[in-house]
Formats: structure tokens, C-alpha cells, sequence
């Protein structure tokens, strides 16, 4: 005799499902979470003030020599995790912000910009962020060009709908030589997107992560040079760019 399927082994099934597809959305959107010293970059001190709201993390420097700089963070990255990163630039004099995207994907908040801009009256600005969070900054100053005054991409790349080429912003593009995350066949379409005079760095022995303070990513090539030193090469040419910016 053939078992009969009611309307209660129909619920039960539904109800599987969805715990089960809940449970995988779950484990992927595990963000990467700050290592302790990034968690330590957050402390006010040293001629940097660091604040957060629920939009963003600021890092004030006591006397600002040059443009602020707002960052979009890689996709499911917590936005503490480029709170070195941010606190280095800040204590040369750039102000930065980094902006904190619902979760954790700059997808869902390509407009986080446009707060940080208004609130903000009295500053110039330079857009940019880390991977996924690169081409969604590049998306909103393909919209916003008169916003801000250049675009830098870490181990990013615009896609069509952040094309910079007929633009005079300044861009800075700066990749990981053992990058193993970024899609290589967007970087080099990228490329085409992107002013003549964009400004291409490579950072000798670095991957994808070490851009941030999250630990190893999945995928990622294996770095040769410390997280600390990629920064501080990322620093400094991040800071000659905004020397020379227009």
C-alpha cells in the first residue's frame, strides 16, 4: 500500500528547506573579523581621534594637511578590520572614514558616500575601497564625479557601470603580486574603464587579505611579505597620490 503524502509531510519538507537554505546563508555570510590589532587602531591617541556611528568609522587627524578619504570595505569584511590601514593615512593628515555596508557587502549601500560627503561640507575627498568594495566606490564616482577628486582601487577594478574613462579624476590602482582572489579577467577588462594617466602599483610579495587585518582569506595566495609591510607600501603610495592629486 502506498503511503499517502499529506499536507503535513508537505509543510515538514518546506520547513526542511528553508532551515536548510537559512542555515547555508547563515555560514556564508559569516563576516572576517578584525584581528586584535586592528581592534587596538580604533583607540583614540597619537594625534588621531577615532569615532563611530552606525554608518561609518572616523579617524580625525589633529591637523589635516590634505584630501579625506572615504573607504568601501571588501565584501564580507567588517569594516574594523582596515582600521590600521585608515589610522596610517589618518595620522599623515587625510582624514578617513570608513564606511560600514548592511551585511557587510558595499552591494547593498553603493551610495555610502553621500552622507559622509554632506556631513562633511569643508572637506575634499577621495573614494575608493578594497575589492568588491573598489567597484562599488567606482560605481558611485562614475555617478558623483564632481564629488570627489580621484578613485583608488586595493587589489580592485571598475566594471562597466563604474567606468572612470571619460573622467578627470585621478585614479590609483594598487594589486598584490600573490593575489589569488581577484578575478584576473575583470582586472584586465578594468583596465580598459580607467583614465590614461591611472597610476598602476604592485605590491611585491603581497595577497588580497593583507590589504585589510582579518587573517587569511579563502583562495588567497600565500603572502611573502608581512601584513604590516604591505600596508605601509599601500601608505605610502596611497600618500604620494594624494600629493599629486589635481
Amino acid at each position: 500500500m502506498k503511503k499517502r503524502i499529506t499536507r503535513w509531510h508537505i509543510a515538514l519538507l518546506i520547513v526542511i528547506v528553508l532551515v536548510t537554505a537559512g542555515l547555508l546563508l547563515w555560514k556564508y555570510l559569516i563576516p572576517y573579523a578584525p584581528e586584535q590589532h586592528a581592534e587596538t587602531a580604533l583607540i583614540s591617541g597619537g594625534g588621531v581621534t577615532v569615532e563611530q556611528n552606525d554608518n561609518w568609522i572616523s579617524f580625525e587627524p589633529s591637523v589635516i594637511v590634505g584630501a579625506a578619504v572615504i573607504f568601501y570595505p571588501g565584501a564580507l569584511v567588517k569594516a574594523e578590520a582596515y582600521a590600521p590601514l585608515g589610522r596610517s593615512l589618518a595620522a599623515a593628515g587625510h582624514p578617513f572614514y570608513i564606511a560600514k555596508m548592511p551585511l557587510n557587502l558595499a552591494v547593498t549601500k553603493a551610495d555610502a558616500a553621500a552622507e559622509i560627503i554632506r556631513v562633511h561640507p569643508k572637506l575634499n575627498f577621495v573614494l575608493g575601497g578594497h575589492s568588491l568594495g573598489g567597484v562599488m566606490a567606482s560605481r558611485y564616482a562614475a555617478d558623483h564625479p564632481d564629488q570627489v577628486e580621484g578613485v583608488f582601487f586595493l587589489a580592485s577594478y571598475p566594471d562597466e557601470q563604474g567606468s572612470l574613462k571619460v573622467t578627470t579624476l585621478s585614479v590609483l590602482s594598487v594589486l598584490g603580486t600573490k593575489d589569488q582572489v581577484i578575478d584576473k579577467d575583470s582586472y584586465r577588462k578594468g583596465r580598459f574603464l580607467l583614465p590614461d594617466n591611472t597610476l598602476y602599483y604592485s605590491v611585491e610579495g603581497g595577497n588580497h587579505a593583507q590589504f585589510g587585518s582579518y587573517g587569511p582569506q579563502k583562495g588567497d595566495g600565500e603572502a611573502t611579505i608581512s601584513e604590516a609591510e604591505q600596508q605601509s607600501r599601500t601608505v605610502r603610495v596611497m600618500l604620494d597620490w594624494l600629493g599629486n592629486l589635481r
